[in-house]
């Protein structure tokens, strides 16, 4: 009688395909990642496809932004009013808004540093990726996709070249910030 080979299955997946989008694991420099949160916390979570967290951050700093008053504290002392630059910002609101931005910054680093040990992982066990998901909603499938032409609709709508390479939380996201404005 002969023995089966038993295959395990890999532990990591480097792809996920699903309705909202594909989701991938690829190495990413933490560096950038930072950057991007220091532009505006969240937009590295963003990067990362950490949405719940990145959309968390993102109205966070809004809402304390609006609290603190930051926006007329920057113009006034850009225009040299720095006394009434000191009398409009609220000082226990921008005590919050400073811990928001340096969460953010190492939030982000630390989880592409850890999400860059999960695809050298996945990649060691040669992970498979499923390119193709069906469900009750509709089919969605791997294709491939030209960068120049995402750039293109991202520069005339922004937003529309992450619909365009099936990111839809992303897109929806920017689509908003869009009509917010």
């Amino acid at each position: 009688m002969m023995k089966k080979d038993y295959v395990q299955p890999n532990r990591r997946s480097v792809a996920y395909v699903s309705i909202l989008g594909t989701t991938q694991l690829h190495l990413r420099s933490p560096f950038i990642i930072a950057l991007w949160s220091v532009t505006f916390p969240g937009l590295g979570h963003l990067l990362l496809s950490k949405y719940l967290r990145g959309f968390l951050l993102f109205t966070w700093e809004v809402f304390v932004n609006y609290k603190a008053h930051i926006n007329l504290l920057i113009l006034y002392s850009f225009i040299g009013d720095f006394e009434k630059a000191k009398s409009v910002v609220d000082i226990n609101w921008m005590l919050i808004y400073i811990p928001t931005y340096i969460f953010a910054i190492w939030d982000s680093y630390r989880t592409a540093i850890d999400l860059n040990h999960h695809y050298i992982l996945a990649a060691r066990e040669d992970a498979e990726i499923k390119p193709f998901k069906l469900s009750a909603l509709e089919i969605n499938y791997l294709d491939k996709r030209k960068p120049w032409v995402s750039a293109a609709w991202s520069a005339l709508i922004p937003g529309t070249g992450q619909l365009y390479i099936h990111r839809i939380v992303t897109a929806s996201f920017a689509i908003l910030e869009i009509f917010n404005r």
